[in-house]
């Protein structure tokens, strides 16, 4: 049941004169904070849409988004979604992790748009900007009424976490999928509790992630598991990966895509700050390897695509979302993508991006991607 005290009007710890111009174009309500999440300041917002809509250049496998959160306190020094908090006047390091924006509004605003006449049911995607079962889901529960909007319009939908909160909705999703196709996937890409805990310390350990795939796959989902990003000298052993794939088959998962490391801008400066206080000496080797962008070098992309490939066939994984070809995914020449992100498991993912886009007439706040 939600939290006491989340009425807009409700003495819950807000915070007066936190108004930036960023927050303010979003529709800021206040900005709170509770002993319950030291550190985290959440930002409720009332949004004025719920859609967003994916550019095709993106070449994204799906069309339509919902975020009902922004920034996240996963804080995976990786995210690639670091850059877009600076839309927001907000930096992309630590105001990512700490200054949690919350559409306290997006499934009332989603369920409106999604009865619209103009809306086509094509498949939506949540957790591909940040992640909608972290912590703040756990007071604000927006995925109940997001899931029950979706399923009530016939909309396929798919959602990928790394936050073992979506147990909690799995009768929900369960219902849902009677009625509408529906894709689950889980980020998992570490055996090493250790080194998970240095590098995206808000997130459930792998064994809990583990323990989420066999009940998802128990509830008569399904679930592919996406290990990304692979970080060079850190997880790209043949040991490591051995260990982390045989514990992702065993878990059940329908699918599994491995996918290298890309430092964009923002991400790129707080990831290497963190690689410099944990593992100085590998300073050196990813300055190689990323000395040509925010892609691996293709070198790199090719070998490890080479120590996977045989790790994936062995384990029943060969094609469970990597297609034939060259590249660290698997993809042929042709298709590569800026974005790597864009591989998705078996089972993750309702297939098919749309010919045509819906005229829903939403619109994200920026450009996500």
């Amino acid at each position: 049941m939600r939290w006491d005290g989340q009425a807009a009007g409700a003495d819950d710890g807000a915070l007066p004169g936190l108004e930036r111009s960023g927050l303010a174009r979003l529709g800021l309500v206040r900005s709170v904070r509770t002993p319950d999440f030291a550190g985290v300041t959440f930002h409720e917002v009332l949004a004025k849409s719920a859609l967003s809509k994916v550019p095709a250049a993106s070449r994204m496998p799906f069309g339509w988004t919902v975020n009902p959160y922004r920034g996240c306190s996963h804080a995976c020094a990786y995210c690639f979604a670091r850059p877009t908090h600076e839309y927001l006047d907000l930096d992309a390091g630590a105001d990512f992790d700490s200054q949690v924006v919350v559409k306290t509004n997006v499934d009332q605003v989603l369920r409106a748009e999604l009865a619209r006449p103009s809306w086509r049911r094509e498949p939506v995607a949540l957790g591909t900007n940040t992640d909608p079962y972290q912590r703040a889901e756990g007071r604000y529960r927006l995925m109940p009424g997001i899931i029950g909007a979706l399923a009530d319009s016939r909309t396929p939908f798919s959602i990928l976490t790394k936050g073992t909160l979506l147990r909690r909705d799995l009768p929900l999703i369960a219902a849902a999928a009677r009625h509408v196709e529906v894709g689950l996937g889980v980020s998992l890409s570490f055996a090493d509790a250790a080194l998970q805990q240095s590098v995206e310390p808000g997130t459930p350990t792998p064994k809990a992630r583990l323990d989420l795939v066999r009940a998802v796959r128990s509830a008569g989902l399904p679930c592919g598991v996406m290990v990304a990003p692979v970080l060079p000298w850190l997880t790209d052993s043949v040991g490591h990966l051995t260990r982390l794939l045989d514990a992702i088959a065993e878990a059940g998962a329908t699918g599994v895509t491995v996918i290298p490391l890309r430092l964009k801008p923002g991400t790129r400066e707080w990831y290497l700050q963190w690689l410099e206080r944990e593992h100085p000496d590998r300073l050196a080797g990813y300055g190689r390897v990323f000395a040509r962008g925010a892609d691996a070098h293709r070198g790199y992309r090719d070998w490890l695509w080479s120590r996977v490939r045989p790790l994936l066939e062995e384990r029943g994984f060969a094609g469970s979302g990597h297609r034939a070809g060259s590249g660290a995914t698997g993809r042929p020449e042709d298709a590569l993508r800026p974005h790597e992100d864009a591989d998705y498991p078996a089972g993750a993912m309702v297939p098919g991006r749309p010919a045509s886009g819906s005229v829903v007439g939403t619109r994200e706040e920026e450009p996500l991607f």
